[in-house]
């Protein structure tokens, strides 16, 4: 189960990442569970955010200690974004290392930087976003900053629907 408290920090953590300057944001709201999915909302700096998060349903590796593993895809309208892509992986990933996302019969790979993987640009975004919420399963691989490789194992059902909440949420 996603824990809000944890979802909340890793979003504000992930932003701070891109935005330093970020100053305030609201504890998010659940808006909908949907299949392995669920839609929040929350204010940042006075703008809306929504996102939608999932956990593994299988996560392996040969690890003594790992963190919450989070996929998430993130609509920042203020910013005029959406379909941000982003992958919290629960450890330190290793320097300069990628990462590959499988789903609906698509590859991609993400850059990595400390405990998160992003997509490279918004054309990305929107690719692995449509094939999220076109698969049933979706497969991310990784290896940690200790050389540890993980595969970690998503369901899709829902992520249509999680999907279609946020953008109405943003009003997009």
């Amino acid at each position: 189960m996603i824990k809000i408290f944890t979802v909340s920090l890793v979003i504000l953590l992930s932003a701070a990442t891109i935005a330093p300057n970020i100053a305030h944001a609201s504890e998010p709201r659940l808006v909908g569970t949907f299949g392995d999915w669920r839609a929040f909302t929350f204010t940042e700096n006075g703008k809306k955010v929504c996102y939608m998060a999932s956990q593994p349903k299988t996560a392996v590796g040969n690890y003594t200690r790992r963190g919450d593993v989070f996929a998430l895809i993130t609509h920042r309208p203020a910013e005029k974004t959406r379909d941000v892509f982003s992958y919290i992986t629960g450890y330190p990933y290793k320097e300069n290392s990628e990462v590959t996302v499988s789903a609906n019969s698509r590859t991609f790979k993400l850059f990595t930087q400390d405990e998160t993987a992003w997509a490279v640009d918004a054309e990305a975004d929107r690719a692995i976003s449509a094939a999220i919420r076109g698969g049933s399963k979706m497969i991310v691989k990784g290896v940690s900053k200790r050389g540890t490789k993980t595969t970690d194992t998503f369901g899709l059902s829902g992520s249509g629907k999680a999907y279609q909440k946020i953008t109405q949420e943003c009003g997009l």
